[in-house]
């Protein structure tokens, strides 16, 4: 049997956390969870809450000694040197965007299943995850942006589950709302001046070097018009968008506002919570029972294994990138 550790994200504002202490009957092996101390107290549960279902609280440093090692946002953990040969991190990561982080999973011959891979039936488990990160960036962003939906006329790019978020709270609040899918890049830019705020939602290809709103694309945009990139990517499908925080969303190019914080979903931590929980439950039995790869949604999303890298896709960009600083050179 395997232990699995729960750590607090040290992302800043990441309130989410892996499961609800009234989720945890759900698991059979509950006995195997340790969670680290305080970690419900950003949704307003105590460690009692969590140790009367039979689970453990523990300190970091015992945490850090679990076979398994589960945090939301692992790209931003302060801890991953403590790490040893043979542990198992599980969690998003987006190694295909953080190469550092990646070779540092490998240079420690860890074990890595990223909650992003993890599919069934073509879906990712976490997908109302990714419709909450529509819903919330909408929401936050309308109200630094001092005017409401029902007043705005919104492009949304983007027909996945996140774009499906953002449309539920656009429309229930009024907007007059057209969306424009992958096909339609040339026609959005064409369209530009007609928008009072532009929501992307588009799952961005690395592997591209051009963008969907160009910086010069904003001298054609409604005046102190928004752009609400919920993908976040920098430089991505939006040229002038960086990545922002919940402490300090918002920033100005060429008179148009940028929302771009990347990760909305803690603006509403108890739901999203939820739902990572309702799906976890199904998986960490199997985690504890050393079962993983006998599962094909945790065996498929295991993209590191004792320090080789197995996921092509993830080795094919590194590649890219090798070749493209060489020629830089």
């Amino acid at each position: 049997m395997k232990t699995i550790g729960f750590m607090k994200s040290r992302k800043e504002n990441e309130r989410r956390r892996a499961i609800l202490p009234d989720q945890l009957p759900q698991v059979h092996h509950r006995n195997q969870l340790y969670f680290e101390t305080g970690y419900g107290q950003a949704l307003g549960f105590s460690d009692e809450a969590y140790l009367r279902h039979g689970v453990h609280i523990a300190p970091t440093g015992e945490i850090l000694r679990c076979d398994i090692v589960s945090d939301v946002k692992i790209g931003d953990a302060d801890y991953l040197d403590q790490l040893h040969e043979g542990q198992t991190m599980f969690g998003y990561v987006h190694a295909l965007q953080n190469k550092a982080l990646t070779d540092q999973l490998i240079r420690q011959s860890l074990t890595v299943i990223t909650w992003e891979d993890m599919f069934q039936n073509g879906r990712n488990i976490f997908w109302r995850n990714n419709e909450l990160a529509g819903e919330a960036a909408v929401m936050h962003a309308f109200t630094l942006f001092g005017r409401l939906p029902y007043e705005c006329r919104v492009a949304l790019l983007g027909r996945g589950n996140t774009s499906h978020g953002a449309y539920r709270i656009l429309a229930g609040l009024g907007a007059d709302v057209v969306v424009y899918n992958r096909k339609m890049e040339a026609l959005l830019r064409q369209d530009i001046s007609q928008y009072d705020v532009i929501v992307n939602c588009v799952l961005w290809d690395t592997r591209r070097r051009d963008h969907i709103i160009y910086r010069e694309n904003l001298r054609d945009m409604k005046q102190g018009a928004m752009i609400i990139d919920v993908s976040c990517d920098e430089a991505g499908a939006v040229e002038t968008s960086r990545p922002t925080t919940i402490d300090d969303p918002v920033y100005q190019v060429d008179g148009i506002l940028h929302y771009v914080v990347d990760h909305t979903p803690s603006l509403v931590a108890h739901a999203a919570t939820r739902a990572f929980g309702k799906e976890l439950t199904r998986y960490l039995d199997l985690l504890a029972e050393e079962k993983a790869d006998r599962n094909k949604v945790l065996s498929r999303a295991t993209i590191i294994r004792d320090g080789q890298l197995l996921d092509q896709t993830i080795a094919d960009a590194q590649d890219r990138r090798t070749s493209t600083a060489h020629d830089m050179h």
